[in-house]
Order: structure tokens, then C-alpha cells, then sequence
């Protein structure tokens, strides 16, 4: 289990679950991909508006997106209320609770890790910043992708993300750097690991580039090199 954190809203965290997922689908695993923000949810919606329909365990992408309503949630997944499909075409999208204070987080992404299959990419979009939230996924996911732009006050931010990673054992994987047309040395010194990838500026949808979604697939490659070394996902 994989959490996609950063440190301000805005910083790209969303696009960059969406777009490492859509990569490693296209190299042929079987991705899930959790919303843990659950007082800002957008991952489904963001999956839905920007590219093929999101494999759920109840639609398919031949199928069509499914409704607001329809849509899986993280707790009904991690229940056993809704099976897991394994679909290699686009990632698996599950939503944050309808009603997120009645539930604990840190039990209920325990238990999503125990029913997604140990060589399927769980990849968590994380809530921002250095709140208490944050806490849930970081403690419950091996490891994390620090997601931020160029700016002082996200890589300020973002440095203190990277601290509270490795206090709760979840130390930084790499870095994505979001909208910038190059990246210095420097940050992959100032965060202790290495830059996984660099997502161009592009406007007004950011997925829907073929720049973008080049960066993500080498993101996803460095990913897979980092962390997985063949021998853990599902994956070519």
C-alpha cells in the first residue's frame, strides 16, 4: 500500500493517483486506488471526468461510469460488502464513506489492505497538508509518494509531510513535481529521496495531455523500480 501525499491542497496530489494508476494499468497490473481524503473527496469524480470510465466491482469500462450512487466506497470494499474485480485496463476506484465520522479510517484501510490482493498496486490519495487526518493512511500504507510543486510554501509544506511519513514508519518512496518545466538537484536533497517524475504545466485538464500522461508513465516506471523490482506486483 502506497500513500500519494502532499503538503497544500492544490499541489497535484489527486491528478498524480489518478495518473500513477492509469500508468500502471497500462503496464498491465491490476490497480486499486482508495480516496482516504475523506473531507475533500474527489479521486472518483476526478477518474470519471478525465478519462475512461473507472473499473468498479459492480460496472466495467465497456459498461459505462457508474452514478454518484453507484459508486464503490472504501468501507463497503474493505467490509467485504463489495468484492474487489481484478480488471487490468483501468484502475479500480473506490470513494470515501458517505459518512466518514462513523467510521474509523485507520481500522478500515487495515482491513482494505488485508482484502486487495498483496501483488495489486493499493494506491491511497491522501488528505493535505500536516493535518491530524493525514495520520490514518500514513500509518496504514509501507510506504508514500510526496506529490508538490515548486513553490516555498508547498515545499515547505511538503518537507513537513515527509517528517510526519517517517515518525508514523512510512518513509518517502520519491518525489512527483508538479507543474514544472524542470527540476533542480536540490529537492531531491531537500526531501531525502529521489525525484520519481516531473508533470509539466498544462491547463485547463492536466490528465487529458499526452505530455502528462508520458510523465506519469515514467513516474510509474520509476515507481516500479524503486519499490516493486519486479518481484512484488503484478506488473511488466
Amino acid at each position: 500500500m502506497i500513500a500519494v501525499a502532499g503538503g497544500k491542497g492544490g499541489s497535484g496530489k489527486t491528478t498524480t493517483t489518478v495518473g500513477l494508476a492509469r500508468a500502471l494499468s497500462r503496464r498491465g497490473a491490476p490497480v486499486v486506488a482508495a480516496d482516504a481524503d475523506w473531507d475533500l473527496p474527489n479521486l472518483a469524480e476526478l477518474a470519471e471526468e478525465t478519462g475512461e470510465p473507472a473499473a468498479t466491482p459492480e460496472t466495467s469500462p465497456d459498461r459505462g461510469a457508474p452514478g454518484s450512487g453507484d459508486r464503490p466506497t472504501v468501507t463497503r470494499v474493505a467490509r467485504g460488502e463489495r468484492p474487489v474485480p481484478v480488471d487490468r485496463r483501468v484502475p479500480v476506484v473506490l470513494d470515501a464513506p458517505e459518512e466518514p465520522r462513523e467510521h474509523d479510517a485507520a481500522t478500515v484501510l487495515d482491513d482494505l489492505d488485508d482484502v486487495v490482493p498483496e501483488d495489486t498496486p493499493l494506491l491511497l490519495d491522501c488528505p493535505a497538508g500536516a493535518s491530524p487526518d493525514v495520520a490514518a493512511p500514513l500509518r496504514a500504507a509501507d510506504r508514500c509518494v510526496l506529490v508538490t510543486s515548486l513553490h516555498r510554501p508547498a515545499l515547505r509544506d511538503a518537507v513537513k509531510t515527509a517528517a510526519i511519513a517517517r515518525r508514523l514508519d512510512c518513509p518517502p518512496l520519491g518525489i512527483v513535481v508538479t507543474r514544472a518545466r524542470s527540476v533542480p538537484d536540490a529537492v531531491s536533497d531537500l526531501f531525502g529521496c529521489p525525484v520519481l517524475g516531473r508533470v509539466p504545466p498544462t491547463f485547463p485538464v492536466p490528465l487529458a495531455a499526452a505530455s502528462v500522461e508520458a510523465a506519469y508513465d515514467a513516474a510509474a516506471a520509476a515507481l516500479v523500480e524503486t519499490y516493486d523490482r519486479g518481484d512484488r506486483w503484478r506488473i511488466a
